[in-house]
């Protein structure tokens, strides 16, 4: 237990609510089998122990039956992209990582461990990550900064048989669809129809239109704060040269305006602030996704003036676009059939569970409470299923 006093802490920190409730932290270990006789030590400790031991020595496959492996996951920092905070260090976030297993518990049940790691080097990562691979059943990357990101992520999933999940990049994208696919039902559009701007071209953004095209949407526009991603822009990263490939099937270029321009769909995963006039140049009827916090892109009221559904990544609007009715329930999933990896239908099949709880959808909910207890459950079944349809599942 921590031992300083209230009064080795500046008085403002002491008063305000917050900090009393992360005192000591959040999260903390429990026992699941009894620990009161000599048998139990005997039983739990050695010398039983050594009886599970030499088991799974024999067969590593029971190393999820009779551990708390299979129902663990790590949650992974470096520290560089938290929150809208930005690079604050892997000690400043771990109040966020200890959050995050926080939700994994109370959401699907899940044994969470924060781990934030003193380095940005993507070999250094991911190989402490992968040395940590047998204590746990899945790998939650978070609040790593583009484009290191995208190296981890694809590393890990090459290196180990584990759910690996860059939430910042397929826990909004999963959400994302959800919302989308609603939006249009109640805006009486045609899913593979919209044209879709999505401003931002970091992690969340490049995996929003990956999903969104895996949706079967067409037109997807992809704008960062130089403007349109087109194929023969100067001085495009590695990452973004491939998506202006995939995206921009118009060949637009120039700056957000150029897109917003008849667009249907607005997905702002960026920051900073679209003009009313670039608004107000959208179709009639449209679809604003807001996300940035605490401040939207484009505020509600603004966007209310010209758009038929609007959502935010904020609890005080309508149509709040959070990760946490995504998450829980695909490693939930994931876990429960032993998958190996997360795969674009898994992720797929997430986003239709997450659009289905909201049986009838209107313009102020196309996705649902994240306090609904529904949610993580459909998603888990939906997730399974898609795990064992594409060959993942291991039971």
């Amino acid at each position: 237990m921590p031992t300083g006093t209230d009064s080795d802490i500046p008085t403002v920190t002491a008063l305000a609510p917050v900090f009393a409730l992360h005192r000591g932290g959040k999260i903390e270990t429990a026992l699941r089998v009894p620990l009161q006789t000599r048998d139990d030590l005997s039983l739990a400790y050695t010398p039983g122990v050594a009886e599970v031991c030499l088991a799974i020595a024999a067969d590593p496959d029971l190393l999820d039956v009779y551990t708390g492996r299979g129902n663990t996951v790590a949650v992974v920092s470096d520290g560089t992209a938290v929150l809208g905070l930005g690079n604050i260090g892997p000690g400043a976030a771990m109040p966020v990582m200890e959050g995050k297993a926080m939700l994994f518990k109370h959401f699907a049940g899940i044994n969470a461990v924060p781990i934030c790691l003193d380095t940005t080097d993507p070999d250094e990562i991911v190989d402490t990550v992968a040395r940590l691979a047998p204590t746990f059943g899945g790998i939650n990357l978070e609040d790593i900064a583009a484009p290191r990101c995208f190296e981890i992520e694809a590393r890990l999933r090459e290196r180990l048989d584990l759910p690996v999940f860059h939430d910042d990049q397929h826990g909004t994208a999963v959400v994302v669809l959800a919302a989308l696919t609603n939006a249009a039902r109640v805006t009486g559009r045609d899913l593979a129809g919209l044209k879709v701007v999505v401003a931002g071209a970091g992690a969340a953004g490049v995996a929003i239109a990956a999903i969104l095209a895996g949706a079967g949407i067409l037109d997807i526009v992809v704008c960062d704060s130089r403007g349109v991603l087109a194929p023969g822009r100067a001085h495009l990263a590695g990452y973004k040269e491939g998506l202006a490939e995939r995206s921009n099937p118009r060949r637009l270029s120039g700056g957000l305006a150029v897109a917003m321009e008849g667009a249907d769909v607005y997905i702002g995963v960026s920051g900073g602030q679209v003009p009313e006039p670039v608004v107000a140049s959208m179709a009639p009827g449209a679809i604003v996704f807001a996300l940035a916090n605490p401040t939207p892109e484009v505020h509600p009221d603004l966007a209310h003036r010209y758009a038929a559904v609007v959502g935010t990544g904020r609890s005080d609007f309508p149509n709040q676009i959070n990760n946490v009715l995504a998450f829980p329930g695909i490693f939930r999933g994931a876990l429960d059939v032993r998958a190996t990896a997360v795969t674009e239908g898994m992720k797929l099949a997430a986003a239709r569970a997450i659009a289905n709880c909201v049986e009838h959808p209107t313009a102020g909910e196309v996705v649902p409470s994240v306090f609904d207890e529904r949610v993580a459950g459909a998603v888990a079944r939906a997730v399974g299923q898609a795990a064992r349809d594409e060959g993942v599942a291991r039971g």
